[in-house]
């Protein structure tokens, strides 16, 4: 990230989140005030229940906070979405077997109405960026768990947002797949400078992967701590046996509340 950067991407301020009413209210969220930066790798961590899923889907105009507010870049998570701000990667890539990997891919900007050569010529950029170049005309069920992920990576990327919002994306598949797209997601942030704000409950992973983890703690959801993680980049895999790679996962460990 270029750290001279410091023009605010995502504002959060008191976010508190509810759901339902009465003797069967349920508070997910509360007082959560956060500022993310443009380009920043942000990463949400926290055990199940603390609310990090939540969070991601109210920055993404998924849920409506109960109280607090946020803005994206000056403006209403509304105006953003409609804007095509985000890309979203969903734990699951969500694709549909009927359709090809291009056609997946462009399914967005078929929504959109984007014309016909147009989609095709970007969705061939980004299999080119994901490392899918000559599987364009495969199905998914030919593709492994971690090149369906990609076309999920793919097809969040093609509408150009300028945000990149990741539900725990790699949890479903193996240490050696995971590893890889560690790799290649950091890659493609640093060719496209997007920001992204990653949900994850794998510590290891949030310190490889970000500039700044944020530390969710259950019952209720609220933020116990913002973590920096100042390793230089690009980072590789043998970052993990160094002792300050240790020292920083134990820090972020230790900063769970009421776990």
């Amino acid at each position: 990230m270029d750290t001279a950067n410091t023009e605010t991407e995502i504002l959060m301020s008191d976010i508190g989140m509810k759901f339902n009413s009465g003797p069967d209210e349920v508070t997910a969220l509360t007082s959560v005030s956060l500022d993310i930066k443009k380009g920043e790798f942000v990463s949400l961590v926290g055990p199940s229940g603390c609310g990090k899923t939540t969070l991601l889907r109210i920055i993404a105009d998924l849920l409506n906070p109960t109280s607090g507010t946020i803005n994206i870049g000056g403006e209403s998570t509304k105006q953003a979405r409609l804007d095509g701000k985000y890309g979203m990667v969903f734990q699951s890539p969500v694709l549909y077997e009927w359709r090809n990997v291009v056609k997946n891919i462009e399914l967005p900007l078929e929504i959109m109405g984007v014309p016909k050569n147009e989609r095709l010529e970007r969705a061939e950029e980004m299999l080119e960026m994901v490392g899918l170049k000559d599987f364009g005309n495969s199905y998914p069920g030919q593709l492994s768990g971690g090149m369906q992920q990609r076309v999920g990576i793919a097809r969040a990327l093609v509408i150009q947002p300028e945000i990149l919002l990741m539900d725990e994306p790699f949890s479903a598949l193996d240490e050696f797949t995971r590893e890889r797209l560690h790799e290649d997601l950091l890659n493609i942030w640093r060719r496209t400078n997007k920001t992204i704000v990653f949900v994850t409950h794998n510590i290891s992973e949030s310190v490889f992967l970000s500039d700044k983890i944020c530390v969710l703690s259950p019952h209720p959801g609220r933020l116990s701590a913002v973590v920096d993680v100042d390793f230089e980049r690009p980072r590789l895999m043998d970052i993990k046996s160094t002792p300050e790679y240790t020292s920083k996962v134990f820090e972020v460990r230790s900063s769970f509340e009421g776990v």
